[in-house]
């Protein structure tokens, strides 16, 4: 498997403001990576969330690992859901642009499940916090959160389709349908920090698995060689270039 398809996936938020707020100056030279307030404050409450917990955290302590004012962070989050919410989507929208760029090439349902395995795995397993384990947290299940659950569905949807797809060829039974969204969000259980390089080849691996439960196995090297040329081609701006 060509090394650089999962190597190079890189963890890339979106950029925002560069101050904190008009008139309002931080406290503290910058301490976190990105180049916007709204940048670190993420990273901060990714940090503290999967570290602390997210009751345990206050915005108090956000703001106070950002080195901004408390008022500041409430200019770009009103609330402390507002953060866990933005830090939820970034563990499905990346994955979703990167399915619908990569459908506009045609693929068929194993090249697309391969890819959508292998991308979605290393968005996981590079990511700066373990993102994917807040969806552990009782709180998620708040309506105040439906619209990532939407998105969370989608995903799974995607998958699940693709899969039925791939078991009406190879005769395996049905219900082996949802293993590669199960089998791709066991990564989380595998994220460290920093990421090791041999976790982040683990995504092809995973996406070779996803196949074999379906009944796939010899068309593997191929398949490896169309995800390659696909994240190359798709992969959306959001999280870098492959």
């Amino acid at each position: 498997m060509p090394g650089s398809v999962f190597s190079q996936v890189m963890w890339v938020n979106i950029g925002f403001m560069e101050t904190t707020r008009a008139g309002r100056p931080r406290l503290t030279e910058r301490r976190r990576p990105g180049t916007t307030a709204r940048e670190e404050i993420l990273d901060a409450a990714g940090e503290l969330f999967t570290t602390r917990g997210y009751a345990s955290t206050s915005t108090r302590a956000i703001a106070e690992a950002v080195g901004i004012r408390q008022a500041s962070l409430y200019h770009y989050f009103k609330t402390k859901d507002e953060l866990l919410s933005a830090l939820l989507h970034q563990t499905v929208t990346p994955t979703l642009t990167f399915l619908s760029a990569l459908r506009h090439d045609d693929p068929s349902a194993a090249q697309c499940l391969h890819a959508l395995a292998a991308f979605d795995g290393a968005q996981l397993l590079t990511s700066r916090w373990n993102l994917g384990a807040l969806y552990l947290l009782p709180e998620l299940r708040e309506a105040r959160l439906a619209t990532f659950w939407t998105e969370r569905e989608r995903l799974r949807l995607a998958y699940l389709d693709l899969s039925r797809t791939i078991l009406g060829t190879t005769g395996v039974a049905d219900d082996a349908a949802d293993l590669p969204f199960r089998l791709v969000e066991s990564l989380v259980n595998m994220w460290s920090q920093p990421p090791q390089s041999d976790h982040v080849t683990l995504a092809g691996h995973v996406a070779d698995a996803c196949l074999r439960v379906l009944g796939v196995a010899d068309d593997l090297p191929d398949l490896r060689a169309s995800t390659h040329h696909y994240l190359g081609r798709n992969s959306p701006a959001e999280v870098g270039h492959l």
